[in-house]
């Protein structure tokens, strides 16, 4: 026994970048496909779908579905977005399944009810759903398989499956919100009057609603089958029926019933998006990120920033090298804070300065090499693509000094030394799930769907969750000028799934739930592999760190409940005396978590073997299945 405690002590606290490096959980090694999620049941629910033969657009669709239907941290009526691989034209594609604000979201509605943000639960929270077309667009564009065939694992488990602990936990948590709303009681709260109300581990747990509206979304692909409709035709009969029809119409009425916004309207509007990711070259690997209405660039402006430095030399997790992430990941979210927002909306964000290899130079240039500063602000952009930046006087008023001759300057109302609290821990970790999927023909997805999560909202009696994604909005320009809300806007969300190609060739593909976490520990899943040489469980495992110092995107009504921690940082348990000590001398306030990798679930591409290698953190509950 003594001999085993040892062992799994030193799995456990091994982070050193070595071939030989000890993980918790082994690499899964595939030839044929990889499926890689947040949840068991919902890797098995892709399993099946490669087994009947579908390529990993099916299986990633059939995954989504899954963790919905299990509330991991999502549900149907919240958002998805995706970067797929298509083998055919050999290129990256961006599929974005973000709602909008409805046509009723407006500032001054919020304002008159007292918000410094939109809500973070409840109807008034909620963006239109945008899951359930994200989905059907992938499925009838990429995939292979019927509706029917990918929803059946969900529509299995809607029947009744065995609730696994943590999202039973969540349910009982958040009971006194679910109890605010009666369809949502309904479905959660299955024990009512005892003392513990939420269904217990293990319980089966019937969703009857849900399954019906997975039902109906079949029947309208059969249908329009029998009607002699193409199988792309057919998937978008099941479409028009959520967005158009019968559900639509319960949806809205359920959302209106409980003071909701969305209308018929705006759901009729609404439809997913085909883009361009964004890309950045590092030392030779191209990175894909999805556009600015995500966070993805801030890796992308990170990258940029760090190919001006020698991170091998420095060493993995020395006090040199977390100093010098902590700095260019400040700097790039500096500029998300202020410049992301979404695409398709006036005004146009500066996106060709933000991610130019001379912009990044200079804000490397910035960076102090022997303490923090707690002064970082948005940088200018502007000038790198030729234009002269039409927020100068804004930035000044809100109190940043854009003269690169001198520092920049944070305002006061950005600056705090509160040591960080467990609500604002929650916020910046506030989670969703990941799905990874590919094949031996090549394709490949990488996804962070999330919105929804408990305890949510139901609309009627569709099952469906309601998003909670209004939140990520901002209500005062001087925060944001790009991402203030509006009607049919959608906001700048967290979300943000990864991919990486090497001599053409596809090299990574990776994504993490956790908020304004996901592209700090993405990033530094990277630099694991390419600057470390770390495996990609090696990598999935590590130890990361996490900044504080920057404005939250999730939780809270006021100003104050998302304002910047400048210095703070999050490390691993096991962080070395030597190493604790060098970062207090640079001015960080320190903190500890005893997993701090992520989770990142990801798929390495070794073409050296024709092999698939699959990666999925020892963070949570996330788990994959080769073959």
């Amino acid at each position: 026994m003594k001999q085993l405690v040892s062992a799994l002590f030193l799995s456990a606290v091994s982070v050193l970048p070595l071939a030989a490096q000890q993980t918790q959980k082994p690499v899964l090694h595939g030839r044929n496909w990889m499926a890689i999620t947040g949840k068991p049941l919902a890797a098995t629910a892709g399993a099946m779908i490669f087994q009947k033969g579908g390529n990993a657009v099916d299986a990633a669709c059939a995954m989504l579905a899954a963790t919905c239907t299990m509330w991991d941290t999502l549900s149907w009526g919240g958002e998805t977005q995706a970067l797929i691989y298509n083998p055919k034209t050999k290129k990256v594609i961006a599929i974005n399944a973000m709602g909008v604000a409805p046509g009723g979201a407006t500032v001054d509605f919020f304002k008159s009810k007292g918000y410094n943000f939109p809500p973070e639960f409840g109807p008034l929270a909620a963006t239109t759903p945008g899951t359930p077309g994200g989905l059907l667009y992938m499925l009838a564009s990429y995939g292979t398989l019927s509706l029917e065939q990918v929803l059946a694992p969900a529509m299995e488990m809607a029947a009744g499956y065995p609730i696994e602990a943590q999202a039973a936990g969540s349910i009982e948590r958040g009971k006194s919100k679910i109890e605010q709303w009666p369809y949502s009681k309904k479905v959660f709260l299955t024990h009512p009057g005892e003392k513990r109300e939420a269904p217990e581990a293990g319980e089966i747990f019937v969703q009857k609603d849900l399954l019906s509206t997975l039902q109906k979304m079949v029947a309208s692909e059969k249908q329009a089958l029998k009607q002699g409709k193409n199988r792309k035709q057919a998937i978008m009969a099941a479409y028009d029926r959520f967005y158009k029809g019968d559900i639509a119409r319960e949806f809205v009425r359920g959302s209106q019933e409980q003071g909701g916004l969305i209308t018929m309207d705006d759901l009729a509007k609404w439809k997913p998006l085909e883009e361009e990711p964004l890309m950045v070259n590092y030392k030779g690997i191209d990175v894909y990120k999805l556009q600015q209405w995500t966070q993805g660039p801030v890796m992308l402006q990170a990258l940029n920033i760090l190919e001006n430095f020698d991170l091998k030399s420095m060493g993995y997790n020395s006090p040199k090298y977390i100093h010098t992430l902590y700095q260019a990941m400040n700097l790039a979210f500096a500029d998300r804070d202020f410049y992301y927002g979404d695409s398709y909306a006036e005004p146009r964000e500066p996106m060709k300065g933000l991610l130019s290899k001379a912009y990044a130079k200079q804000r490397a240039g910035l960076i102090q090499y022997n303490k923090n500063d707690p002064n970082i602000g948005p940088g200018d952009p502007y000038p790198f693509e030729g234009k002269k930046n039409p927020y100068i006087g804004l930035l000044k008023e809100r109190g940043y000094d854009l003269d690169f001759t001198s520092r920049n300057f944070a305002p006061v109302h950005d600056m705090t030394s509160n040591l960080p609290d467990t609500a604002y821990m929650e916020r910046l970790w506030l989670g969703t799930t990941s799905v990874e999927a590919a094949d031996k023909e090549g394709w490949v997805v990488s996804m962070t769907p999330s919105g929804g999560w408990l305890p949510a909202c139901i609309a009627g009696k569709t099952g469906v969750g309601m998003s909670q994604r209004m939140q990520s909005f901002v209500l005062d320009s001087a925060l944001n000028p790009f991402n203030v809300l509006a009607p049919g806007k959608r906001p700048r969300v967290t979300l943000s799934p990864s991919m990486a190609l090497k001599d053409g060739k596809l090299f990574l593909s990776s994504a993490v739930q956790g908020g304004d976490t996901q592209d700090q520990n993405l990033l530094q899943f990277f630099l694991n592999v390419t600057e470390f040489g770390m495996n990609v469980q090696q990598a999935t495992e590590a130890a990361n760190f996490n900044t504080n110092q920057l404005w939250l995107s999730l939780g809270g009504t006021k100003t104050a409940d998302r304002q910047p921690k400048p210095g703070q940082i999050l490390l691993n348990d096991n962080t070395s005396e030597e190493v604790r000590s060098e970062l207090k001398k640079m001015g960080y306030t320190l903190s500890f978590g005893a997993r701090t990798s992520g989770p990142v679930n990801a798929i390495y591409f070794d073409w050296k073997h024709g092999s698939l290698w699959g990666g999925s953190s020892n963070h949570g509950e996330d788990y994959g299945i080769g073959w």
